[in-house]
């Protein structure tokens, strides 16, 4: 990235979704609170992700923050493909709020029920209102895993 969005190194994220009996997870740089009162926050995903096509069938999404010593797992989720990847298999993981895939270790999570879906492009914003959230330790301020750790993953999709 060059100019504005080349100064930015926001947090990573790992979503995750479930339907269908069918799950999936990416990592995902753009996403953020949007309001305060309803509390909601937005994530975007690829279209040409395995992720979104779960995520578009799914009524609720997990949002899981990465701390700095977990760049395999920002590898396996960003870097993988759910086409032929089953991302799930082999690390700590645990079904959630409304069947959603949560992540262990990590941070923080949240549980997000999609109030709404936005075409941006390339992506799709998943506008959410958390339901279930939880710190489980060392999610401290400038101790997270940002885009600039993760800036040479090669994505499993092309952004289009």
């Amino acid at each position: 990235m060059t100019g504005f969005a080349g100064l930015l190194d926001g947090p990573m994220y790992i979503v995750t979704a479930a339907a269908a009996g069918e799950r999936a997870g990416c990592l995902v740089g753009f996403a953020g609170p949007c309001s305060i009162e309803p509390e909601r926050h937005t994530v975007w995903i690829s279209k040409a992700n395995h992720t979104h096509r779960v995520a578009t069938a799914a009524g609720h999404l997990g949002v899981h923050l990465l701390g700095p010593g977990q760049r395999a797992l920002a590898v396996l989720f960003g870097a993988r493909t759910g086409d032929d990847t089953d991302k799930f298999d082999g690390i700590p993981w645990r079904p959630g709020p409304e069947g959603v895939p949560l992540l262990d270790g990590v941070p923080a999570w949240y549980v997000g029920r999609v109030e709404d879906r936005i075409d941006g492009g390339d992506h799709t914003g998943h506008l959410l209102t958390p339901t279930a959230s939880a710190c489980e330790g060392g999610a401290e301020r400038g101790r997270l895993l940002t885009l600039t750790d993760v800036l040479d993953v090669t994505p499993g999709h092309a952004a289009g």
